[in-house]
């Protein structure tokens, strides 16, 4: 099925047998939304969602998925609920996300993200019909020089903090797996992807800008903020995801010639700092929106950090939609709506088509 240049194309995906891990987390459940409304048959493992509230059940993503809760790192487990299932397209999103956490739970993150990734892939080795993979692994995996240039995709993986290095550690072993075992005409495609900092309604996090900002805006008090001249390369979380379906596809469709490590982040002029997210978002926001600087000291938190997607441009023909402008704007209309109880599957099926339309 040939698909068109630069576009998910609904058609690929119906009916396609997706297992996710991940699921309830923020971007797992907008991508398992995205799947549901293009009529693929989607599974999702993943522990239970670890903020209250959250998006897979201020969305109901549950409805119209099979869901399975579960640890990646359970071995035993992983394997027998991707096997049992015999996906066609695998993306692995679970993860431990968080940088501050890392230094806390050192252990628990590189169980997680290292070991946890040898499972999935242990277990993607025993699915029969399985042809495409996609390891979500982030933008801090690269060894972080605090150059002005983006990072492309054969630069040195690193990592100062626990969290970064551990996703350095995933690369290096999706290439050896990639290398050692899908590496036949009739194995799986992997390939990894790279992201940048990912926003959007429905994240609850705890130590993420943006539900900081609106956590902080709901109450009318000042936004704590660590590291206000810290730049990142900020994205609407449509965007990654719409760069890892169309190498899921592409993955199914052409095999290994795609099975390499690619960048998906936001245009240039969209890697700001975070006093400038601030001001944006006061000012979207309107009356009782402020922020102050954190008195406190703070683990150490990369201070430049931007992703060179030319690859993707070139060889996927994909590129970011929308502006960092319009993407704030979208959050505080998408928090608004849960505000006043709006129907918040419904808003977030409403951005996908948006978002479908303009791509």
């Amino acid at each position: 099925m040939e698909r068109l240049e630069g576009k998910v194309n609904p058609e690929f995906w119906k009916n396609k047998k997706v297992f996710v891990t991940g699921h309830t987390g923020f971007k797992g459940s907008w991508l398992s939304l995205w799947l549901q409304e293009m009529g693929a048959i989607v599974k999702g493992y993943s522990l239970s969602p670890n903020t209250s509230p959250n998006l897979y059940e201020e969305a109901n993503v549950a409805e119209g998925i099979e869901s399975e809760i579960g640890d990646i790192r359970n071995l035993e487990s992983v394997t027998r609920s991707m096997t049992s299932f015999d996906p066609d397209i695998f993306i692995h999103m679970a993860a431990q996300p968080l940088v501050r956490l890392s230094y806390s739970e050192p252990v628990e993150t590189y169980a997680t993200n290292v070991m946890g990734t040898i499972h999935v892939l242990e277990a993607a080795r025993k699915c029969s019909n399985l042809k495409s993979i996609v390891v979500i692994t982030t933008d801090k995996c690269y060894e972080n020089k605090e150059w002005p240039w983006g990072y492309r995709e054969n630069e040195a993986m690193g990592g100062h903090d626990p969290y970064s290095s551990s996703k350095g550690c995933c690369e290096l072993l999706i290439a050896s797996y990639r290398k050692s075992f899908f590496n036949t005409p009739n194995s799986p495609s992997l390939a990894s992807v790279r992201a940048g900092n990912v926003i959007g309604g429905g994240d609850w996090s705890d130590d993420r800008l943006i539900p900081d900002i609106l956590k902080a805006f709901e109450k009318s008090v000042p936004v704590i903020v660590r590291n206000p001249l810290s730049t990142r390369p900020w994205q609407h979380v449509l965007e990654p995801l719409s760069g890892y379906l169309l190498l899921a596809e592409e993955l199914y469709n052409n095999g290994d010639q795609f099975a390499e490590g690619w960048n998906f982040g936001p245009k240039d002029e969209d890697c700001q700092s975070v006093e400038k997210i601030l001001n944006a978002m006061i000012k979207t926001w309107g009356e009782g929106a402020s922020w102050q600087l954190d008195s406190n000291s703070n683990p150490h938190e990369a201070g430049f950090l931007k992703l060179d997607c030319s690859k993707a441009a070139q060889q996927l023909k994909w590129v970011p939609q929308w502006n960092l402008e319009f993407t704030l704007k979208s959050i505080v209309e998408w928090h608004k709506a849960w505000l006043n109880k709006a129907d918040m599957k419904k808003q977030c099926l409403k951005e996908i088509d948006l978002y479908s339309n303009k791509l």
